[in-house]
């Protein structure tokens, strides 16, 4: 079941409840101000000391057609790091929310002094989320009905795993590469083998996925095909070794590497770009496949994916059943603004900014800290 399903379900049962701190496990260092900008801590100074009380209220928003995430993550920050946090009133979207460019996703009303630090760590979680979960949506949706498996373990400092994965998991992907990845919803990562297993064992694959099959008797048999970069003769002798017990191959030829089939036809070449991952390589490889009655054998490509290459991929109707994506979906190409725009219930912004309300925003209950 997909993030956005799942989430209508359960908002027309009443039932969704937002992640907390019990789940992001925040560094205690954000309550001393370790992580905002020095000028938001001047300021939380100077108002406590020179325009104490004065409640203003902050709005949040993005310019972009998007899918939201990190409003959950933000809620929870406010309410572990603000001083006296149930004095303020934080109104919110969902996580998975699809929203418009310059709506209002988040809006906090209280004293400046109490939350205003923390502005700039909002806008980043909103950001990095957001860009994420959009990414992946957009990969999901010119993948059509394949599946989208989130890869990017190794695009990205590992501290950021679990919320990479959660903001895929909201964009649409189906699976995540590490347990990291799946540790906010409480699944588990998936994943088969590396070139370095076919490597360790002197490059035989077909030794390499029987010890996989013979310690993992539960997995799907996924055989990595391209290490000898010969996919459609490695693909053939893994599934006539291993029939209905090999569930699909998985194609990651270098970008920079033309596979052994062209070489050995070179009457193919001259009409496309015949390096890396191509439309034409894995037609060939499920035409052999089918020929000698492999057709339920799975073909998962990876290596260099986005949007835009999945979408030629399946406007021209190559047979791929899975797409791996990574670092493409790691790009942060969305970014979030936080400014306060009434004082005392009154207008007071800077010349182009306004309080713009929400009908769609949602009031969120307080919750005491909890670690």
């Amino acid at each position: 079941m997909s993030f956005e399903i799942k989430e209508q379900e359960l908002k027309q049962q009443g039932k969704l409840k937002r992640l907390t701190n019990r789940t992001f496990k925040f560094d205690e260092r954000v309550g001393e101000g370790w992580f905002s900008a020095v000028y938001f801590l001047k300021t939380a100074r100077l108002a406590s000391k020179h325009v104490a009380g004065q409640r203003v209220t902050m709005q949040f928003f993005q310019k972009k057609e998007a899918v939201l995430c990190g409003t959950d993550e933000a809620i929870a920050l406010v309410h572990t790091f603000a001083q006296e946090p149930e004095s303020l009133t934080i109104h919110a979207l969902h996580d998975g929310d699809h929203i418009a460019p310059y709506e209002t996703v988040l809006m906090i009303e209280g004293e400046y002094d109490k939350f205003g630090f923390l502005e700039g760590l909002i806008d980043g979680i909103l950001a990095r989320r957001t860009s994420v979960a959009t990414n992946v949506y957009n990969v999901v949706q010119a993948a059509g009905e394949n599946r989208v498996i989130f890869m990017g373990d190794r695009d990205d400092h590992f501290s950021q795993q679990a919320g990479d994965g959660y903001s895929a998991f909201v964009g649409g992907s189906v699976a995540q590469a590490t347990h990291a990845m799946n540790d906010w919803w409480g699944d588990e990562g998936m994943g088969t083998m590396p070139h370095a297993l076919i490597q360790l064992f002197g490059g035989d694959l077909l030794a390499a996925c029987h010890a996989y099959r013979e310690e993992f008797p539960e997995d799907n048999l996924v055989a990595l095909v391209d290490y000898h970069n010969d996919v459609v003769a490695d693909s053939l002798a893994v599934a006539r070794e291993f029939g209905r017990d090999l569930f699909g191959v998985r194609v990651d030829t270098s970008q920079f590497m033309v596979d052994q089939y062209f070489l050995d036809n070179p009457n193919e070449l001259g009409r496309f770009d015949p390096r890396g991952v191509n439309k034409r390589l894995i037609e060939v490889l499920r035409e052999a496949l089918d020929a000698e009655g492999f057709d339920f054998v799975k073909i998962i490509v990876s290596g260099g994916f986005t949007a835009d290459k999945i979408n030629d991929f399946e406007q021209s109707g190559t047979p791929v059943d899975a797409y791996g994506v990574g670092s493409s979906l790691l790009k942060i190409g969305i970014g979030f603004s936080g400014d306060c725009v009434l004082k005392n219930g009154k207008p007071e912004a800077k010349v182009g900014r306004k309080y713009s309300p929400n009908e769609r925003l949602e009031l969120v209950e307080f919750e005491e800290k909890k670690s």
